[in-house]
């Protein structure tokens, strides 16, 4: 997929576990699990504003776009890391 989540990330560097997230933002711990898993289709502007409050991050921070072609760095075949994104337009 596309899109990957990293809230699992974001919660490991604010020392915040899954259960807290969910009481501060008002929603269930299984849908975080799904948040964190990727197993969504779309999340709520308004649950993506509550948990960038929560952990002080913008949606970036949670959100990244990965190219079929990706590899665990983000950078497609014959990309750097440095490059990954960069393309002529």
């Amino acid at each position: 997929m596309p899109i990957v989540v990293n809230l699992d990330v974001m919660l490991a560097r604010r020392k915040m576990r899954s259960k807290e997230l969910a009481e501060r933002i008002g929603i269930t711990e299984q849908n975080v699990s799904l948040l964190k898993s990727g197993k969504v289709r779309g999340v709520r502007f308004e649950t993506l504003e509550r948990i960038c409050e929560v952990l002080q991050c913008q949606p970036g921070d949670l959100l990244e776009y990965r190219s079929d072609g990706a590899d665990e760095t983000g950078a497609a075949s014959g990309e750097t890391p440095f490059t990954a994104g960069r393309r002529a337009s």
